[in-house]
């Protein structure tokens, strides 16, 4: 065992005794050391609950013959973040977080790890720190919340319940008494919020991939199904240690493959695209854009979950959850023929996972757009705009950050047809990508959604819906054409050809050119510029990684290429 480094031997007495000092006893010495990198957080709904589910994976790896150590991870909330310069903190999180659990497990020299996770980058995080590691691994993802319900309104969200509502009241359409209920009522339970936003299309993902327990992403978060899932992989973790199974075997260009089918039928959050090619990058797997381009040509969406509809997670796991998507994907899917029986004899609520040959809808949920705004490619939620915007042709009023556009819209000048940009908010140029759902929300609340268009090289959170872009890639802060865009230009989105364009000539984009000042960042110490130095584009997943380390990774998907 890897834990014989620091326990066996003479000269390892006095590890021993520090080991002793923390309870473990003589006889456990000899179990396999199992660490639970827990994201529990005060701050954060999803992860408030973790504390019983501690105890339910520490009781299972003692059932299962390990010896069990609880350390911490930080966690952040993007809804809390949101819509402030705290947002600005969420994505690097995500490398911070796989930082923290590289080197508490390699530092003590753990033999297996448990991972406990459930909000937007802590998932992603934990499955880059796993791949690091490469220790034997298991995710456990806390759950979603429970719906929330105020007096006519029903299966409120976090997103229909505070966020939209925001706009109604803003717009006159709700008095501020039913706002505040509103606002108590949306949030009811601990858990990830209700939709299949970031948290619970990463943990669906997750799940997908093969490292969580099958009905671990939509088993609600204060369910006596998730306490029990909790200790099912305690147990389980202690037999991936004996077997010597590692996320390397499990997470390989065919598993992220399945993750990205998955999520194309599921219409989850643009952010799995950021993520899925960071843990690519991390496990020196040969996936790039390209791959959802490809993927998406192919798969049609079958399942919509709030945003995209009123269903929400709670619907989604009574109708089967992951394994019954897997039985509908069945065929679509690059899987063991062991785990095809399995997920064969699930049950399915065909009315809301129906089978993949009879799904109403005809395109994925999720599209990769291109063209001169874009030239290395951008991401849209097509599940969440409606059909009469699948081609939207608008006039371009530019704003450099968030707030710039925030204050625009709450002063009632955005009108029909345009298209808002919002610039200067990628990887290197917010710092940090943030999500834009604040904007995106007051165009659904002030009635716009459907009149009003969106691009930015920032993201969006998976609640966001209506025809909102991201990723623009490259970004502002990299000299990309969105840097260019005047006001009263031209933007035509075209969704059945993929493309995003700037009806300006390349002659007058140059000219522009010339007179771009170069990008001086806001942020002038501290994480965030150390951020700022290595974050790499969207379109390789803002991965953090230096020059020399990103084209030695390119160099070796080339040559993957060639052979």
């Amino acid at each position: 065992m890897k834990s014989d480094n620091i326990k066996t031997g003479i000269a390892r007495t006095p590890h021993r005794g520090l080991l002793m000092a923390t309870g473990v006893s003589r006889k456990n010495m000899k179990a396999p050391f199992i660490g639970i990198a827990s994201s529990f957080s005060d701050l954060v709904p999803g992860h408030i609950g973790m504390r019983d589910l501690e105890r339910q994976i520490e009781k299972g790896i003692h059932s299962g013959g390990g010896q069990a150590f609880i350390f911490g991870v930080p966690a952040i909330c993007d809804g809390i973040a949101m819509g402030h310069s705290g947002m600005r903190y969420s994505l690097p999180s995500r490398d911070l977080i796989a930082d923290c659990v590289e080197s508490v497990a390699s530092a003590h020299q753990l033999d297996g790890i448990v991972l406990l996770s459930n909000c937007d980058k802590i998932t992603p995080g934990m499955l880059i720190g796993a791949l690091r590691l490469n220790i034997p691994a298991i995710i456990v993802t806390a759950g979603p919340m429970l719906d929330g319900e105020c007096g006519n309104h029903h299966k409120l969200t976090m997103v229909t319940g505070s966020f939209e509502a925001v706009g109604k009241y803003r717009n006159g359409e709700i008095p501020e008494e039913e706002l505040l209920a509103l606002e108590e009522a949306s949030c009811p339970s601990a858990g990830a919020c209700q939709g299949m936003y970031t948290a619970n299309t990463m943990a669906c993902l997750t799940e997908v991939m093969g490292m969580s327990v099958p009905y671990c992403a939509s088993a609600s978060a204060v369910s006596s199904q998730k306490r029990r899932l909790a200790f099912e992989s305690g147990m389980q973790i202690v037999e991936l240690v004996k077997q010597n199974i590692k996320p390397s075997d499990i997470i390989t260009r065919e598993s992220l493959r399945n993750a990205i089918v998955a999520d194309l039928a599921l219409g989850g959050s643009t952010n799995t695209f950021l993520h899925i090619l960071a843990i690519a990058n991390a496990g020196g797997i040969d996936l790039t854009l390209n791959d959802f381009e490809e993927l998406s040509g192919k798969i049609h969406q079958i399942v919509k979950i709030n945003p995209s509809s009123t269903l929400t997670m709670a619907d989604f796991h009574n109708a089967g959850g992951v394994p019954a998507l897997i039985q509908s994907l069945n065929s679509h899917l690059k899987l063991d023929k062991e785990i095809t029986e399995f997920y064969k004899k699930v049950y399915r609520n065909k009315e809301i996972i129906p089978d993949y040959d009879k799904s109403t809808y005809t395109q994925a949920g999720l599209a990769v757009l291109y063209g001169n705004l874009a030239k290395d490619g951008c991401v849209i939620k097509t599940s969440g705009v409606a059909p009469e915007c699948y081609t939207f042709e608008g006039i371009a009023k530019t704003f450099n950050s968030e707030e710039e556009a925030m204050s625009a819209l709450e002063n009632n000048e955005i009108r029909e047809g345009d298209v808002i940009v919002i610039r200067y908010e990628g990887p290197k140029g917010g710092p940090g990508m943030r999500e834009m759902l604040a904007p995106t929300s007051l165009l659904v609340g002030k009635g716009l959604g459907k009149k009003c268009a969106l691009i930015t090289d920032g993201r969006f959170s998976g609640a966001t819906r209506g025809a909102s872009i991201g990723h623009v890639s490259p970004e502002a802060a990299e000299g990309g054409n969105i840097a260019l865009i005047e006001d009263g230009d031209e933007i035509v989105i075209d969704l059945p050809n993929r493309t995003l364009d700037l009806l300006v000539d390349d002659v007058t984009l140059e000219e522009r050119r010339k007179h771009l000042k170069p990008f001086k960042s806001k942020i002038s110490s501290g994480w965030l510029r150390r951020y700022t130095a290595f974050a790499k584009s969207a379109n390789v997943g803002g991965t953090l990684m230096s020059d020399e380390e990103f084209e030695e990774r390119k160099a070796e998907r080339q040559a993957q290429e060639k052979n």
